[in-house]
């Protein structure tokens, strides 16, 4: 019995994830680790034509960063290693109703070199929910799925329709994000789960989040 809790009192019950039976490689298996990955995403707002994020791990040294192309035809972010090459890029597609991004291989636009599309799961939502289909899923059942919280500060990444946990995600608010004007996230990534896919579908649902123009 906890020092202080009186004799009868209930503890609260602990929501268990069943872990996932097969690795999750979507990018590279490079990007797969043993052990609970702890990530921190920062992002400096309101820069002008482009929107620069940094992934660290707990030590603070990079692992990712994140470039953007902003102000042309198809909003673009492209996520680096710590080096600078370009692993994937991301592309929002114009006149989609649920708010569609597409992944790519390097900088390829080519189809065959598409890894997985992202969309809004209804088209008008409260807490925002994506469903990630593999390029090779031609069907209606996503893959994987990104359930938001309230208020857009925390999100859980799931396997298909399933419970099975891959990652969480939760918005980080202190003095120095205010006085430094950033916006920070810290992510945790479940064991034999693609880091660097985690990585990207945080920086899609930040991006879809901070689009208030509209629920289309």
């Amino acid at each position: 019995m906890a020092i202080g809790q009186a004799p009868g009192n209930p503890i609260p019950a602990v929501r268990t994830y069943p872990p996932v039976e097969h690795p999750v490689v979507v990018i590279g298996p490079q990007y797969l680790a043993q052990y609970p990955v702890e990530l921190g995403v920062s992002t400096k707002l309101w820069t002008l034509g482009e929107n620069d994020f940094k992934v660290s791990d707990i030590n603070g040294t990079l692992i990712f960063q994140v470039k953007s192309k902003l102000l042309t035809l198809h909003d673009r972010r492209f996520l680096k290693d710590a080096a600078g090459n370009t692993l994937v890029n991301l592309r929002q597609k114009i006149r989609t109703m649920h708010r569609r991004w597409e992944a790519f291989r390097g900088e390829s636009k080519e189809e065959k070199d598409l890894l997985f599309t992202a969309k809004k799961s209804k088209l008008f939502q409260f807490k925002t929910e994506l469903d990630i289909f593999l390029a090779n899923n031609k069907g209606v059942v996503p893959d994987f799925k990104v359930k938001g919280g309230y208020g857009e500060s925390s999100c859980s990444i799931l396997l298909g329709e399933s419970n099975a946990m891959l990652a969480q995600m939760h918005r980080l608010h202190s003095l120095t994000t205010m006085i430094l004007d950033t916006d920070s996230f810290g992510v945790t990534v479940y064991p034999n789960v693609d880091y660097a896919f985690i990585v990207a579908l945080v920086v899609i649902l930040d991006e879809i989040n901070a689009d208030r123009s509209g629920e289309d």
